[in-house]
């Protein structure tokens, strides 16, 4: 799908304290390792482990209280109205914080799945359409553990790095959000100094027609 706008972002969005009590919030839980979907929920062999890794090492809480929920889903319907999508969505899964610490990362990935979920609960039967990330710790902060987007609106024969990666420099400021269509390929590059914190959420609605 060729679109218009492939994100839409807000930058210093929300306060600087916002962000440092959603950070105090999020450490003070037990973080875990971030899997990709294709490892589930299920226990993992050293194998699996360093397999994973390959493609995404980072660290995670999971989070759903409702005052973070309500600070941020106006800035998802805003930027799917500017933007120009218009998807419709009625359900967000849960936060998830995450940790990027030294040479941590997470290769190129889209978030959308090729089927609907089929697990009980809000969520059967929906697909993942609009993507947020929430940035909580200022650029100057951290080195690397840049947000990269590959639209891949171009011919396979014509690809060239240099001209179709696009880094969304845009986000950096502290507080900042970026929304962008779920099935829109992206990757965070390994920090090399200091400690990236985010928070990502997904938003869901009935498969497209």
């Amino acid at each position: 799908m060729n679109l218009e706008n492939y994100y839409w972002y807000f930058t210093s969005a929300i306060s600087p304290k916002l962000c440092d009590d959603i950070i105090k919030y999020g450490l003070a839980h037990n973080e875990i390792l971030a899997r990709t979907g294709d490892y589930g929920d299920k226990e993992l062999t050293k194998d699996q482990v360093r397999d994973m890794k390959r493609k995404r090492n980072s660290d995670i809480v999971w989070l759903s209280e409702p005052w973070i929920y309500k600070e941020l889903q106006p800035y998802i319907e805003k930027a799917n109205q500017n933007a120009g999508w218009n998807f419709k969505w009625d359900y967000s899964e849960s936060c998830q914080f995450t940790k990027y610490k030294l040479n941590q990362y997470y290769d190129w990935h889209c978030d959308s799945w090729t089927k609907p979920y089929e697990k009980e609960g809000p969520q059967k039967g929906k697909i993942r359409k609009l993507s947020m990330t929430c940035q909580l710790t200022d650029g100057s902060e951290y080195k690397g553990g840049e947000l990269e987007f590959d639209f891949k609106n171009y011919d396979p024969n014509m690809r060239d790095e240099y001209k179709h990666l696009v880094q969304a420099k845009e986000i950096l400021p502290k507080g900042s959000i970026i929304v962008f269509p779920s099935f829109v390929w992206h990757r965070v590059k390994p920090v090399t100094k200091g400690t990236r914190y985010s928070l990502v959420m997904w938003n869901l609605g009935q498969p497209w027609t």
